[in-house]
């Protein structure tokens, strides 16, 4: 079976859905929604419901990344952001929170760029893990593929027990005839903590960074409300056919290597619950979550959500944008809802849409049925 479809006479391209193109139909048993399990294992450590926070300044503070873990989640601190790099970034997130403009304005742009030019220091991310560790819950941190050379030392001598790297997109196999790469698979060999690495948006180069040893792949280059990826790069993977590739993948590597099991985290893009549903439907087991958690009281960015794209010094393909403010961060994962948008009790919204289709746990929930929807964005 082909999914190609000719644009033209000279070129040819595969048929892809976005998840607001694809609708979930129940069609079994109904269960009591108090009957299901939203719980989710990677390597060692359990975690009561599927939901990783972004590693974006915006979204995860040290503060806000404890209370995650609180509540049954996972907290992921970018190690590069602010955080990093300045003693007390309170003054600077307000700032931020501050900037007059339209999301594009250049100068809104520039501003960040400024901010961010501040060199990381080494014993903040000491500084910063220790006050995570210190709480009880998971520790997490990433860095890009090009700060994890610069400071994968430092953060392992911290301690973390799931290590990050994550970029608008990552493969196992990156060329530079300018520059020492990043050799993924004696990198993740020589580590003593499971790593998390992507993002990764097709079967083909999923299944190498599988093949690195990586515990888990993120699907999708992030960013969702944020990115202008698609408009700067003309780069783009519509997310429901991307996981399911991965997904695939999954599969076809648990074959190749005599069952071991690589889990597939959904990255970007996921802003209500109903996406959340949808791509776990089509395969995640957990899924990466930004401007959902970037509308929580606690969250660092006050109402506005932004990400690294947005402050690159060379190559901006981000902006900063109004989310707005839900409810504290409990409100949002479990409710009571009182928005009927899918913005609040996103963890709810999961349970009874396992219930309603008669499932009882995630894994069983990925077998659920889906169709390719006329109502795009409904």
């Amino acid at each position: 079976m082909t999914y190609e479809i000719e644009i033209g006479r000279g070129k040819r391209g595969r048929r892809a859905y976005s998840l607001d193109d694809i609708a979930i139909v129940p069609n079994r048993r109904t269960r009591d929604p108090h009957d299901v399990s939203v719980s989710w294992q990677i390597d060692a450590y359990r975690f009561e419901m599927p939901v990783i926070a972004a590693p974006m300044d915006s979204v995860m503070s040290p503060a806000t990344a404890v209370e995650l873990g609180r509540l049954g989640g996972l907290g992921v601190l970018d190690l590069e952001g602010l955080w990093t790099r300045y003693e007390d970034p309170e003054p600077v997130l307000a700032e931020i929170a501050a900037l007059e403009g339209e999301p594009s304005d250049p100068a809104v742009t520039r501003r960040l760029q400024e901010l961010y030019t501040k060199p990381v220091d080494p014993e903040l991310i000491t500084s910063r893990l220790a006050e995570i560790r210190a709480s009880g819950v998971t520790v997490a941190g990433a860095l890009t593929p090009s700060g994890t050379v610069q400071h994968y030392k430092t953060v392992i001598a911290a301690g973390v027990d799931l290590f990050v790297i994550r970029g608008t997109t990552v493969s196992a196999e990156h060329v530079s005839k300018n520059q020492e790469p990043l050799n993924l698979k004696k990198f993740i060999y020589e580590l003593d903590v499971p790593v998390i690495v992507g993002g990764a948006a097709g079967y083909t180069p999923a299944l190498h960074l599988m093949r690195t040893g990586a515990a888990g792949v993120l699907v999708g280059f992030g960013g969702g409300a944020t990115t202008t990826t698609r408009r700067a790069l003309g780069i783009h993977s519509p997310l429901a056919s991307a996981i399911s590739d991965v997904a695939a993948a999954r599969r076809d590597y648990m074959d190749e290597s005599g069952g071991r099991y690589v889990h597939v985290i959904a990255d970007g893009g996921m802003g209500t619950s109903g996406a959340i549903i949808k791509a776990i439907a089509m395969g995640a087991d957990a899924v990466m979550l930004g401007s959902a958690l970037a509308r929580a009281e606690e969250a660092p960015g006050r109402g506005w959500h932004w990400g690294a794209e947005a402050h690159h010094p060379e190559t901006p393909r981000g902006e900063r944008v109004n989310v707005g403010t839900v409810g504290p961060m409990g409100e949002v994962l479990f409710g009571p809802g009182h928005h009927p948008d899918g913005t609040s009790n996103l963890v709810g919204m999961l349970r009874r849409s396992m219930a309603t289709s008669g499932y009882s746990d995630l894994k069983e929930f990925q077998r659920v049925d889906v169709v390719v929807s006329p109502y795009a964005g409904q």
